[in-house]
């Protein structure tokens, strides 16, 4: 896709992103602040019933009969994005017509931070590779989304140049946001994660806030039947593949299931919600099922644990 066919589709977004926000920011709402997020508001007459722990003591004391402390819900939510802009994103093992891993990323992003202008949330980014290459620190408003977005528009053609960044370091990346967001927000990482030794830094992060994965990856299944060159973005390497085997189909297809399956078993551990989403899946529809499903799980499990 071009890079203003990609705009135009992108410009539609805010549109589509109504029905997300409600789905991902309503069950965030409620987890992230159930027990957070609350300022003080006023002090009222003790009434029966009311939780002793809220007495104010000093104002009880100054006027001979208690009162409690009232709290009022801050409803002020950072979305944080981590953009995978690294070689691997942008150009998958074998040449597809449609969008590439990047490309899906780009939306994902959009949709993300139209969901955070909707309900008047803060939102920002960091865009990575094997460094950390733009912040955006969190602000509200659509120009500042759209200052965003451009700027990740301006990597869609990432190419063979910028091997030398050695592919991306998403350990760098989790770390970095952790040290700059103070309060507990919303992350969510976007990445083909092509990367290594990011469990602890994803453990960390998960303890301080809400963490979801999404895993963008290509179709495993090969339409071809010939003599196949396969390219690691990233380093440049090829290799031929005998794509009309059985015995390849049935090893490349392996090799897909169980790294997706170890790259599950990861996200669990560490706390974080994932999503796996294909170059060819319908990212608006996919993302309101998956927070869609996930808000009502998570009510499922306050109301039982």
């Amino acid at each position: 896709m071009d890079t203003n066919e990609l705009l135009r589709c992108i410009t539609a977004l805010p549109v589509i992103s109504n029905d997300l926000a409600q789905e991902m920011l309503g069950g965030n709402f409620r987890s992230i602040f159930k027990g957070q997020g609350m300022e003080f508001d006023e002090v009222r007459h003790y009434e029966a019933g009311d939780d002793i722990r809220s007495i104010d003591w000093n104002v009880s004391a100054r006027f001979g009969s208690p009162f409690i402390k009232k709290y009022r819900e801050e409803r002020e939510l950072t979305i944080f994005i981590l953009l995978d802009i690294s070689p691997s994103m942008h150009r998958g093992y074998i040449a597809r017509q449609g969008l590439s891993p990047y490309e899906q990323a780009l939306i994902c992003t959009a949709l993300a931070a139209f969901s955070a202008e909707h309900t008047d949330q803060r939102a920002g980014a960091f865009f990575f590779d094997s460094e950390i290459e733009k912040v955006f620190p969190p602000r509200k408003g659509r120009r500042h989304l759209m200052t965003m977005i451009m700027a990740a528009l301006q990597y869609q053609n990432k190419t063979a140049k910028h091997r030398d960044k050695n592919g991306s370091n998403l350990a760098l990346a989790l770390s970095g946001v952790q040290k700059m967001l103070k309060k507990r927000s919303l992350v969510v990482v976007i990445s083909d994660f092509f990367s290594v030794n990011w469990e602890h830094e994803m453990t960390s992060l998960c303890r301080k806030h809400d963490c979801i994965a999404i895993r963008i990856c290509e179709p495993p299944k090969i339409n071809y039947s010939g003599l196949l060159t396969l390219e690691d973005s990233e380093t440049g390497i090829r290799i031929e593949a005998p794509a009309g085997l059985n015995s390849f189909k049935e090893s490349w297809a392996q090799w897909h299931s169980e790294r997706s399956t170890q790259w599950e078993s990861l996200c669990r551990r560490s706390g974080a919600s994932y999503l796996e989403l294909s170059t060819e899946a319908d990212a608006p529809s996919s993302l309101i099922k998956f927070f869609g499903i996930r808000g009502k799980n998570r009510i499922k499990y306050r109301k039982h644990k």
